[in-house]
């Protein structure tokens, strides 16, 4: 029973507004870039250890009371930034940031190979980032953890019946 309290308190924690991005990073104005509210580009002159850092340090924590909060960070291939991030989306490395059954941050970054780097309005970067927000509401995931705890009651009471006939 206090599990599932606590499993409910954590599905209706408040969510998560887009992340900041990292300091002197400078926001990308470009189409693809501004298209959404759940995804911006930035150009900046950090690398991709102090990026992923960086985001992960900042979702580590609740938005309600700063408590810590689980988080998964996933890796995947850089081809599956097309699909993830947007399509025609350069990558070098992409990685998610998830609070299950919450909301995801996907961190994207792009460096090019060649001596020039990545210019923008005049101004040499080490990299371009690219962030996707996923939210979720209330609703469903309160509907999802109760049959995730409609599941594991019935479950465990089959379980019981089964062990009892051996």
């Amino acid at each position: 029973m206090l599990l599932s309290v606590l499993f409910l308190g954590y599905l209706m924690l408040p969510g998560y507004s887009f992340p900041n991005p990292p300091p002197d990073a400078v926001q990308s104005m470009e189409g693809a870039d501004t298209e959404t509210s759940l995804r911006r580009g930035y150009f900046t002159d950090y690398n991709r250890e102090q990026v992923l850092d960086y985001y992960q340090n900042q979702i580590n924590k609740s938005s309600f009371l700063n408590l810590p909060m689980p988080t998964l960070r996933l890796n995947y291939p850089p081809e599956d930034a097309q699909t993830l991030i947007r399509d025609q989306t350069h990558s070098v490395y992409l990685q998610e940031f998830v609070h299950p059954l919450r909301e995801s941050v996907y961190v994207n970054g792009f460096r090019y190979e060649s001596e020039d780097g990545t210019w923008y309005k005049g101004v040499h970067y080490y990299q371009k980032i690219i962030i996707r927000f996923v939210p979720s509401g209330y609703l469903p995931r309160l509907v999802v953890g109760f049959f995730i705890m409609l599941s594991i009651a019935l479950l465990y009471r089959e379980a019981k019946t089964i062990t009892k006939y051996d």
